[in-house]
């Protein structure tokens, strides 16, 4: 049993996180499962998050790693002290199943053809040739070119107000989400965040010691008196497309917005983070292109429409922040590879990217077409759309009484993977996320000729 005293000025979470690590490295085998989530908050009387919060630091630090739908390990960390029999472990260890699944309806992936490799591969040889210094190092702040290639693109598509001296290129969304948790936590204690909303942003924040103030939602995005009433100085938004909800923000709370920051020295962290996927109406334009006093963070990806595999993020940055950024980060060094930047400049200069971009909302328009089609068609009036029209997945959920823990065991049995919103959202939503992006066009009918067996078993009557 751990002692966690609730009249400690020490958090919660911080004192099961060592009481937890130290039992790890004291009495643990590598590779043994730990007590879950739900039972240790029961044990302790300690709510989901303090134990989720406790349990995140552990597989930061590499004590711990988590296996979707199985739990959590501990690993092989190479302490002398752990407590390790060899035979005990040989019959403990925990493999992960590498079944085959026969439909993944992973709510964020593109199809893997849909990647153009041999572009790419000529580009790469080309840059690789004639483009790369190999005696020096690469600017902190990514490659020049690069940069004025994505200012030039902001500009043009999302109307973003900006030049290539404010972005900064990242290794993907955390990179990016941690450098800027970076830049403002000596002058900002708490971060607002949508309620239901991504919980990789909050768990980027709370892991540097951020204090997460939950705003609900509303048809029209966030509620901007609850954000008030919060005291928060910062906020983390999806005004375009609301994850997970679909929320669209209008230009009227946009408007509100940006003077609640104008008027409280506030900064606004806007995630584009599927824009350039929109198969109903032209892209909304970004929320940073209204802001006229230089409170928007914005941050976007190359993910959700070329690759997630390149790991390329960028974010651009108001110069006040620029000015900290360059003080903070004196010494900081762009992890992107360098080929892939400059194979990413030439893509970006010579026009491709615009080409890519038409090509894949195309395809993914058809695809999100079919899947709806045939969601309706299969299940009826049985379930309802809670958005669509965008991005890499269709969200529904059952208009009536439905057994969840019943699709989840149905769905393994069928080799279905399924992807549940509660799980992305920080515990608070729920709602299944139906991901097109990874399957085929003629894959699709089937897929959901599958899944809709399972479904109907699942109605409660």
């Amino acid at each position: 049993m751990y002692f966690i005293d609730t009249n400690s000025k020490i958090p919660l979470h911080i004192q099961l996180y060592e009481a937890l690590k130290k039992d790890i490295i004291s009495n643990y085998n590598i590779n043994e499962k730990l007590p879950s989530i739900r039972k240790i908050a029961n044990i302790y009387n300690l709510s989901k998050n303090t134990v989720e919060n406790a349990f995140s630091q552990l597989i930061v630090e590499g004590y711990i790693d988590s296996y979707p739908k199985s739990g959590y390990f501990v690993t092989d960390t190479n302490y002398d002290n752990f407590s390790i029999n060899q035979k005990e472990m040989k019959k403990e260890i925990y493999i992960p199943k590498d079944e085959k699944i026969l439909y993944d309806f992973f709510p964020a992936r593109l199809q893997k053809e849909n990647f153009p490799l041999k572009l790419w591969k000529r580009l790469f040889t080309k840059v690789i040739n004639e483009s790369i210094d190999f005696g020096n190092y690469s600017h902190k702040q990514g490659e020049e070119n690069l940069r004025v290639q994505i200012a030039n693109y902001l500009n043009k598509s999302r109307a973003v107000k900006c030049t290539a001296q404010q972005i900064i290129i990242g290794s993907g969304f955390t990179d990016s989400v941690g450098m800027i948790a970076l830049i403002l936590n000596k002058t900002h204690k708490s971060l607002a965040i949508e309620n239901p909303g991504y919980h990789v942003a909050r768990k980027i924040f709370e892991n540097h010691n951020y204090k997460i103030k939950k705003i609900d939602l509303n048809k029209d995005g966030i509620i901007l008196d609850q954000l008030k009433e919060s005291k928060s100085k910062l906020v983390y938004i999806t005004p375009s497309h609301q994850y997970p909800t679909g929320v669209v923000m209008p230009i009227s709370n946009r408007l509100k917005l940006l003077q609640w920051a104008k008027e409280e020295d506030a900064y606004i962290i806007e995630d584009d983070y599927d824009s350039e996927l929109n198969y109903e109406n032209r892209p909304i334009p970004s929320l940073q292109g209204l802001d006229n006093n230089h409170r928007v963070i914005y941050v976007g990806t190359f993910s959700k429409a070329l690759s997630p595999a390149i790991r390329v993020s960028y974010m651009v940055l108001p110069n006040s922040l620029l000015e900290i950024y360059n003080k903070r980060f004196l010494y900081h060094s762009s992890k992107v590879c360098l080929m892939t930047q400059k194979t990413l400049e030439k893509f970006m200069e010579d026009e491709y990217w615009d080409r890519h971009l038409r090509k894949i909302r195309m395809l993914n328009k058809k695809k999100h077409n079919l899947m709806k089609k045939y969601l309706e068609e299969k299940l009826g009036t049985t379930f309802k759309i809670i958005t669509q029209g965008g991005g890499l997945a269709i969200l529904i959920n059952p208009t009536g009484p439905f057994d969840w823990e019943k699709l989840e065991t149905l769905a393994k049995r069928q080799k279905l993977k399924l992807y549940y919103a509660k799980e992305r959202s920080g515990d608070e939503w729920q709602a299944l996320m139906m991901g097109f992006g990874g399957l085929k066009e003629e894959e699709i009918e089937k897929a959901i000729n599958a899944f809709s067996i399972i479904w109907h078993k699942c109605l409660k009557n």
